[in-house]
This record gives structure tokens, C-alpha cells and sequence, in this order.
């Protein structure tokens, strides 16, 4: 198979939604005539003119309304936020109308919109740049959310999401935007709601999603090395719709679990995982849920402090010694 970056392949899913279907456009700051901030548009205003990738003005919450409209219209806008932190100027028409309309209007309306840009940090952009917010847009039903962490899959999803009827929240990791990995050639959708199992596993169930994943992948190879210890990792993958299944069944399977997130503690995602395993699977765990957190903080701008406050590999593997009640 092709080895693409994460940003190559997400561009060709865009492209290939762009030749196939006329009624799919783009809208965000930069987008045409730079290329956008992160290059994942570069050369698209060439190739596509300007009707179809739409430079807009510094308002968020103008575009994001306007590309609602659009949909309700009948075309399948992608809008980019240069970082999703900028979303919340936005958070009014994206929660109250995107992932309304439908609803209010008993199905006759449909918002086949997606939108899309870095989320996280990991990439030194401070604190006003650097938000975890899948938690925030994954609390509201009308709304699907999803993470992708490999080349692979961010090009599977991003077709799944233009071609789906409903509001997608599309969150990559600025972070990933040069990793690599094979994509396979031809259309290949991948459907939301189901986790991926990254790396089998008998005796921890190592829990996460976005770029914590190859953070994750690295300690379960390394407990496997020096330890014996078979780690399970799942790749949520999918934070609306929740594959709860998956990770039932993995749980079931190891009886321990560690859950990590790039986000605050309270009120998050592993919040929601460490309950759903508290709910359902509570009779088969030997130990406590661990979960591991970005500090609570706001993100530091100095590299070192960067470093200090979100996840790291001896966090995770120390989460992991004690769900196994080994050495911390």
C-alpha cells in the first residue's frame, strides 16, 4: 500500500469528495490562495477556483452560519478552524443550530456539514491555542465527533464524514500532521462508532484515542519487552458515536484498564470510559480504573512546561504497574 503523511491523506479524501461530488465546497481563514495555515488546502484554490474553496473573513461564528445554511441548501460544506480553539466564537450556531435543526424539524432538515482542523496540543501554541475539546462537543446529541490518530484512518473517516447527513466535529492532532503510515488506494470508508483494536493483548487494557495512541502503543511494546506483560490497546477512534462494545469486551478479556487522555481530568472522556467500565464490567476487574490526564492547567507556551502538563510515557506505564499491582 501507499505510505501517506496524515496530512496527505487527508487532503486526498477531501480532493476525491471534491471530484466525485460538485456539492461539497470549503470555507475557512486561508484556506485558497495561502493554502492554509497547515497546508492541508495547499493548491486546492487552484485547482478547485474560488466558488468552491472560500476564503473567509476572521468570524467564525459568520462562516460556520453560513455554511449551516448551506447544507440546509443542499451542498456539504467543509469548514476548516484554523485551530479549534477559534470554535468557540462558533459554539452558538454549532450547538444550537447544527446540531438542532434536524431534530427541530422532525427530519425534514438535514446538516451534512463538517468541520474540521488541529486540535490539542503538543505543538507549543499556548494555552489559548491549546484545547482538548472532544469532551465539550461530545456532550451534545446531534453532533458526531471523531479522532483519528493513523493516516490510514483519517482518510477513511474523512470520507464517512462528508458523505454523512449530519454534523461531524472532525478533530486532528496538529501534532500528527507529518506522521506516516500505508493508506490504502480506492474509496474506503470508515465507519464511525467503532473502535479499533491497535495492538491484542491478554493483560491490560490500555485505553485512548487521538495522539496519545502512539504514546500508548510505545509503553505496551515496552511491557512486552521487559515485562511479558501483553497489553491491549484501543483506539477509540470515535467519540460520538461511543463504541462501548469494544471496550467492554476488552476489559472483560484483561480485567484491568488504563485510560489516557490528552484532556483535563474532570468531565472528560475518561471520565465516561472509567464509568461505562464501572457500569457494565465491574465484576470482572482485579483492579481499580486508572486514568491518566493533562495537568489542570492552562497549556504553558515554554516547551518544558508543554511537556509537564500533558501525558507522559512514565505516567502511563506507571498507571499501568499499578492496575497490575506491580512496581510504581
Amino acid at each position: 500500500m501507499p505510505v501517506m503523511t496524515y496530512r496527505e491523506a487527508l487532503k486526498s479524501a477531501m480532493v476525491a469528495e471534491m471530484e466525485r461530488d460538485e456539492s461539497v465546497v470549503m470555507l475557512g481563514e486561508d484556506i485558497g490562495i495561502y493554502g492554509g495555515t497547515h497546508l492541508i488546502t495547499d493548491g486546492l484554490f487552484e485547482r478547485f477556483g474560488p466558488k468552491r474553496i472560500i476564503d473567509t473573513p476572521i468570524a467564525e461564528g459568520g462562516f460556520t452560519g453560513a455554511a449551516i445554511g448551506m447544507a440546509m441548501a443542499g451542498l456539504r460544506p467543509i469548514v476548516e478552524m484554523m485551530t479549534w480553539n477559534f470554535s468557540f466564537l462558533a459554539a452558538d450556531q454549532i450547538i444550537q443550530n447544527a446540531a438542532k435543526l434536524r431534530y427541530f424539524s422532525g427530519g425534514q432538515v438535514t446538516v451534512p456539514l463538517v468541520i474540521r482542523g488541529p486540535n490539542g496540543g503538543g505543538v507549543q501554541l499556548s494555552a489559548q491555542h491549546t484545547h482538548s475539546l472532544e469532551g465539550f462537543y461530545g456532550h451534545f446529541p446531534g453532533l458526531k465527533v471523531v479522532s483519528p490518530v493513523t493516516p490510514h484512518d483519517v482518510k477513511g473517516m474523512m470520507l464517512t464524514a462528508i458523505r454523512d447527513p449530519n454534523p461531524v466535529i472532525f478533530l486532528e492532532a496538529g501534532a500528527l500532521y507529518g506522521t506516516k503510515g500505508e493508506v490504502p488506494e480506492g474509496d474506503f470508508a470508515v465507519p464511525f462508532g467503532e473502535a479499533r483494536v491497535a495492538r491484542e493483548g491478554r493483560d491490560i487494557s490500555l485505553i485512548a484515542y487521538g495522539r496519545q495512541v502512539n504514546m500508548v502503543l510505545k509503553i505496551a511494546d515496552k511491557l512486552a519487552a521487559e515485562e511479558g506483560v501483553e497489553a491491549e490497546v484501543i483506539d477509540l477512534r470515535s467519540i460520538r458515536p461511543f463504541d462501548e462494545g469494544t471496550i467492554l469486551e476488552s476489559v472483560r478479556k484483561t480485567n484491568r484498564a488504563v485510560v489516557v487522555q490528552e484532556q483535563w481530568r474532570y468531565y472528560s472522556v475518561a471520565s465516561e470510559v472509567a464509568a461505562l467500565i464501572q457500569e457494565q464490567a465491574f465484576d470482572h476487574l482485579d483492579a481499580p480504573v486508572e486514568r491518566v490526564s493533562g495537568e489542570e492547567v492552562p497549556a504553558p507556551y515554554a516547551r518544558n512546561l508543554e511537556v509537564a502538563a500533558f501525558p507522559s510515557e512514565q505516567q502511563i506505564l506507571d498507571a499501568a504497574h499499578r492496575a497490575l499491582y506491580r512496581k510504581v
